[in-house]
This record gives C-alpha cells, sequence and structure tokens, in this order.
C-alpha cells in the first residue's frame, strides 16, 4: 500500500471563501472505493464508476485504486489530482501493464472533465522522466520509452490539452532534477532525474479568455522551481570513513517542486469536506497544526529541563556527603578521639563515618543520592588511592585504641592475613587484565580479518561497500561489492567508478 495526501493552508478550516479549501474531496480517481463516497451527495453515497470508464470492470478499476495513489480535490476554479505514479521495471510485465491501466484510466477522468470546462492541475510524483533533457544519463532509445511518449502525448506542443509548469517557465535548464537514486550517494554530483511534475490544463479565469496567449499558464502562475534548498546533500556534509565515503543520506530522496498562482479570486462560502482527516475517528478533536504540535513539544521540554535542574539543585544534592541523614543513622562521635577527623564538600563540613555498613545506607538513602552522569564516569586513581589511605588511617586509629589488638600475637596474625588478602587481590586483578588484554586482541584479529577481506575498487584503490542482491530471483540474497564512492557522470573521476565483484559465499540454498 501506498498512499498520497493533501494539505491545505488556510486561515479557517471551519467556514471560508479561500480557494485552498477544497469544497470537495476524492479518494482515488476511479470511483470504486468505499472512501470514496465522501465527495458525493448525501442522496448518493453508495460507490460507483466515475463518469467516462464504463468500459472498465470493477475489478480492474479496484486493482488501481487499491493502492492509494491518487486523492482528487475540487478547488472551485480548479480540480487538483494529487498523484503517486507506479513504478514499473523494465523487465516486470506486469506491473508495466498496471502503469499502462492506471494512466489509461487517469487520462480518461481527465478528458472528461475538460470536456465539462473545469480547469485541472496534476501534482505529484508521476515516475516519469518525459526527455532526455530530463534525465542525467539518458540513452539513445530514452525518448522512446512508452510512458515517456504517453507523458509528452499530453503536452500543448504536442497537441495536448496540459503544460508542463516547470518546463514551460524554464525551457532550456539542465539538471533539474527532482530525484537521486536512494541509496547511491548520486546527489553529491546532481545525478538524478526529473520525475516530480506539475501539470496544467484549462482556460484563464478572465472574462475574455480568446485573446491571443490567454490560458491559465499564462495569466495565473506567477512562478514555479524546484525547491533545492530541500536536497539531502550539501557541500561539506558528505563524511569519510576509512576507506571511502559514507554515501548513506537521511530523510526523502526527492524534493518539492512549487507552484505559486496570482488572480485567482475567492469561491462561495464553504467548509471542509467530509473526507477530511479531521473528521476521521482516530484524530477528531485531536487534530492540530504541524506549528502548535512543536510548540507544545518545545515547551514541555522547557519544562523538563527545568524540572530536572531543580531537583539537582546544588542545595538538593551533596555528592558524598551525608547531610540531613536521618537520626537513626547518625553517630555521636563527639567525645570519640577515633572521629575526630572530618571531611570537606563545599562549604559543608561532615564527620567522616568509618563504619562501612552505616556508610552504605547512607549511599543507599534518597538524601545522597547521585546524579545519573556519576554512573557512567570512571573514578579516577587518585580518588581510589584516597579513599583507600582514609580508610586505612581510620582502622590504624582504632586498632592502636584497642589495647587487645596491640598484642604480638593479634598483630602478627592480622599482618599474615592482609598479606594473603593482598595476594588474592592481585592474583585476581592479574587474571582480569589478561582476560581484557586476551578479548582486546582478538577483537582486533577480527576486525584486520574483515578489513583484509574486503576488495579494493579499481578506481581509487579504497575499500568497497558490501551491498546484498534484494530483488526476487537466482541471485536474491547475495551478497557483492561495488565502488564506496557516490554515483555520478562516468566523465568525473571523483564519482563512482562503477566496480563491482560477487562476494564469495552464495546465499542460503544456492550452494
Amino acid at each position: 500500500m501506498k498512499g498520497v495526501a493533501t494539505f491545505c493552508r488556510v486561515k479557517s478550516a471551519f467556514v471560508s471563501k479561500e480557494v485552498a479549501l477544497p469544497l470537495a474531496a476524492e479518494e482515488g480517481f476511479t470511483g470504486v472505493l468505499e472512501s470514496s463516497k465522501g465527495s458525493r451527495s448525501r442522496e448518493d453515497k453508495r460507490p460507483g464508476k466515475a463518469e467516462g470508464l464504463e468500459e472498465f470492470t470493477k475489478e480492474e478499476l479496484l486493482k488501481v485504486d487499491s493502492e492509494g495513489r491518487c486523492v482528487i480535490t475540487d478547488h472551485g476554479h480548479f480540480v487538483l489530482f494529487n498523484i503517486y505514479g507506479p513504478r514499473a521495471e523494465s523487465d516486470d510485465m506486469e506491473r508495466i501493464q498496471f502503469k499502462l491501466t492506471f494512466f489509461k484510466i487517469l487520462q480518461k477522468r481527465w478528458d472528461i472533465l475538460l470536456q465539462q470546462g473545469r480547469r485541472i492541475f496534476v501534482v505529484g510524483d508521476l515516475n516519469i522522466a518525459p526527455a532526455a533533457i530530463d534525465s542525467c544519463n539518458p540513452r539513445p532509445d530514452f525518448e522512446k520509452n512508452k510512458f515517456r511518449t504517453w507523458f509528452r502525448s499530453l503536452l500543448v506542443e504536442n497537441g495536448g490539452d496540459f503544460f508542463d509548469v516547470f518546463r514551460a517557465k524554464h525551457p532550456g535548464r539542465r539538471e533539474a532534477y527532482t530525484h537521486w537514486p536512494q541509496n547511491t550517494g548520486a546527489e553529491e554530483f546532481n545525478y538524478g532525474s526529473r520525475i516530480d511534475h506539475i501539470l496544467g490544463a484549462g482556460s484563464c479565469l478572465h472574462e475574455d479568455d480568446s485573446q491571443r496567449g490567454h490560458n491559465f499558464l499564462n495569466c495565473h502562475v506567477k512562478e514555479c522551481d524546484i525547491m533545492m534548498q530541500f536536497k539531502r546533500w550539501r557541500p561539506g556534509n558528505s563524511p569519510r570513513w576509512k576507506g571511502g565515503r559514507n554515501i548513506k543520506l537521511e530523510g526523502s530522496d526527492h524534493v518539492p517542486v512549487y507552484m505559486s498562482l496570482v488572480e485567482i479570486p475567492d469561491v462561495m462560502q464553504h467548509t471542509t469536506p467530509s473526507l477530511s482527516a479531521r473528521y476521521a475517528p482516530e484524530v477528531r478533536g485531536f487534530q492540530q497544526t504541524i506549528v502548535s504540535v512543536l510548540m507544545k513539544r518545545e515547551e514541555a521540554k522547557q519544562v523538563k529541563t527545568h524540572e530536572v535542574s531543580s531537583s539537582f539543585s546544588e542545595e538538593n544534592i551533596k555528592v558524598g556527603s551525608c547531610i540531613d541523614i536521618p537520626d537513626e543513622h547518625r553517630i555521636d562521635s563527639s567525645n570519640d578521639p577515633a572521629h575526630t577527623n572530618t571531611t570537606a564538600f563545599g562549604s559543608d563540613h561532615v564527620n567522616s563515618i568509618p563504619d562501612k555498613e552505616i556508610r552504605k545506607k547512607a549511599r543507599q538513602s534518597q538524601w545522597s543520592q547521585l546524579t545519573m552522569q556519576s554512573f557512567f564516569q570512571k573514578k579516577s586513581r587518585s580518588a581510589i588511592i584516597h579513599d583507600h589511605s582514609q580508610s586505612d588511617h581510620s582502622l590504624n586509629e582504632t586498632i592502636m585504641d584497642d589495647p587487645e589488638r596491640n598484642r604480638p600475637e593479634q598483630s602478627e596474625l592480622n599482618n599474615c592475613t592482609s598479606t594473603q588478602d593482598q595476594v588474592v587481590l592481585n592474583t585476581s586483578c592479574s587474571s582480569e587484565a589478561e582476560k581484557s588484554n586476551f578479548a582486546l586482541l582478538e577483537w582486533q584479529r577480527i576486525q584486520q580479518l574483515m578489513q583484509s577481506s574486503i576488495p579494493l575498487c579499481k578506481g581509487h584503490h579504497e575499500q568497497c561497500v558490501a551491498r546484498v542482491v534484494k530483488k526476487e530471483g537466482p541471485n536474491f540474497g547475495r551478497r557483492f561489492y561495488v565502488c564506496a564512492r557516490a554515483e555520478g557522470p562516468a566523465s568525473n573521476p571523483e564519482s563512482n567508478c562503477g566496480y563491482f565483484k560477487w562476494a564469495a559465499s552464495k546465499p542460503r540454498g544456492k550452494r
């Protein structure tokens, strides 16, 4: 399933005389879709074939209209067809026939409307580059393609009713493209095609439109151009990696085409058509403008930031201190000479607590909660040594104050225990270090093996990038290597050199 949508920027979507707000709307272009009844009168809610399509069966119409490729809106002075044309590979006969039927039915609709004196605009991605000037790499038989031939037959200069609005305004402009291949980085060298169009047909809105040169294009189209500022690639934003360029670009592989109209009078007062998304149960009562959504999100972000900053202020958090510890965790050490050492954190002074169990409880309490950032920071070696020296100092003072601990036998036992603990600790640390070093060396070996298995392209002697065949066929799922540089003209040595090599492995089931 595909899908298209027409967004209308109006001052009021409830009651308006603006041309931008449609008087009626229709989903699809055959009239047989259930949702197309939104454009019909209240007396006739049953879907049926649109006028002029009697030669087609209902099954044929449903087949071409079930992919969501067209939305029609009636704006009073003209009817707008928003289209996403189907794509068909040269060897896919089923899709080629589908595409032929799709445009044949569309042309039938256009002919009927033009016979009724209506004006028509066709906008969208038609997936057709009409002439050689509209392609970066046209072959000798490029313009003989049946879809390009059909497209050009629609134009006024070939006896048709439509203007190619962009080409009419810019007849000789070259390299004016609207689409670039998705995964080849071709935008860097503007290696694309013009397949997004605005077509217009019909008379102008002046009372005397019979004068020479009077038509909708000449009288009401102020300008039409391609919005290149929305290209994914811009000079300087092509990051490099070891061995080549990173040709993956985020965003759409198309850019918009715009047209501005002048001297378009208002229409009768009307409201939003019933097919509008604002009446859909999923969004009714909740639909908002894009601007309002972004504004609210920004406000929420600011509020959240303020709450976080307030909760993590210096007054509420004292990292490593024991301020405001509950009474049951407090120790009165004023009379104990073993607890006279103090540790200062900023301007606050608190008594140090040598007891490990009490310090653990203090760390776990909400009054000494650390920041999120502190959990991801490694503790410096100097801090660890400092903490150990403080603990040893407190421990030594405690031992000196205990007469039982000062006996020679007890002292010798303590020293022996400490020595054994130190040996175990050193052995454990050594084992962990060896494991870490082994893992690091093994990972480096794997990386070197992977790098050495990637071939170099012949044109630039740079590492290639791996691809996988996604098209159904005997090679489906098979890996291959290609030049990592962006696709461009063969005359440009900086562009893709065209190198190709199959990987050694074959897809599963093909061995």
